[in-house]
């Protein structure tokens, strides 16, 4: 059965809108899913013509109405926003339906009416004026989900790579890491695809410092402290990893095929080959959400600037559909 993919509209006075018309017009992905917006379909109704797109909007108030045919856009219809919201404006309204659309979406995953979340972007001032005071989709999740343990991944189409720390300065990043972060990131990594069929993810640890050490010649020991330990209780359980390896080389194995995934140890180590390897592709994801919930993101902004001017491209959306998709968990 090929999997519903819930794709929530973001801020709709953003390039949300636009782009998931113009992914939506792709008949291959109604060969490989079932979409399903959640937002406003007045919205969607008022972006067609701009778009230049002759899709139908099938409005629906529950995920068994849907049709799941090409030619139709299937559309939870929560009925927060007025037709004539201006684009590229900043607004409260906005930014609560924007928090409205994913509640609901997790609502339905937790519920397995949908399989995965693809999200389009969300404004942080519009949500913060929407009294929703988060700093993005991955803290709604987390929140709305009772889940604490969770890990940021990226792909492309020919690298996954899932992080022990993100957004934090390099010094404090290291002093974060620890064999129970690492066991648990590695653990997620295992996790998200064996439920995605992967049978025995191979998956691949970053060092720290260069050559992952050398035997001790470089740095103070970080990796038999903090990394080895949480490899080898990996290794306990039957997960197949290996390391920790050299960060300079490993990227380029991963890239050939040698591995499933890799985990980095801190945000640039992870997201600059991410980048180099395909920027355009790349896909922002969530993983090790209490549900075993796997949401998918488009690796831009907003974009109000362009918003409701039929500029903005949709290759970002059709890659984070196409991830949500390959990550869905078979059930």
């Amino acid at each position: 059965m090929k999997p519903i993919i819930g794709i929530t509209m973001g801020d709709a006075a953003g390039i949300g809108p636009e782009i998931i018309v113009k992914a939506l017009a792709s008949k291959e992905l109604y060969e490989n899913c079932r979409p399903l917006v959640i937002g406003d379909s007045k919205i969607l109704q008022k972006v067609l013509p701009i778009v230049q797109s002759e899709l139908t909007v099938h409005s629906i108030n529950d995920p068994a109405e849907a049709k799941y045919e090409y030619g139709f856009i299937d559309i939870i219809d929560l009925n927060l926003l007025p037709a004539d919201l201006p684009f590229g404006e900043v607004s409260a309204a906005a930014g609560d339906a924007a928090y409205q659309y994913l509640a609901k979406a997790i609502e339905y995953a937790k519920d397995h009416q949908i399989d995965s979340i693809c999200t389009a972007p969300l404004n942080k001032e519009a949500l913060h004026l929407g009294g929703h005071i988060y700093p993005g989709h991955t803290e709604i999740l987390a929140d709305l989900t009772d889940t604490e343990d969770f890990s940021m991944m990226l792909t492309t189409p020919n690298l996954r790579v899932i992080h022990l720390t993100t957004h934090m300065g390099l010094i404090e990043a290291i002093e974060s890491i620890n064999p129970e972060r690492t066991y648990t990131v590695v653990k997620l990594a295992h996790d998200t695809l064996a439920n995605a069929g992967f049978k025995q993810p191979r998956i691949a640890v970053c060092g720290i410092n260069p050559h992952a050490g050398e035997n001790g010649l470089f740095g103070n020991g970080e990796e038999e402290e903090k990394l080895i330990p949480g490899i080898e209780k990996a290794k306990s359980e039957g997960i197949n990893v290996t390391g920790p390896l050299p960060a300079d080389t490993l990227f380029f194995r991963a890239g050939r095929g040698d591995f499933d995934i890799v985990v980095a140890c801190y945000h640039d180590q992870g997201h600059a080959p991410i980048k180099v390897m395909g920027i355009e592709d790349g896909v922002n994801i969530t993983v090790g959400l209490k549900g075993g919930i796997i949401r998918t993101s488009v690796d831009h902004g907003t974009a109000f600037d362009i918003a409701g001017k039929n500029i903005a491209g949709e290759k970002s959306m059709i890659a984070a559909i196409n991830s949500a998709i390959e990550l869905a968990p078979k059930r």
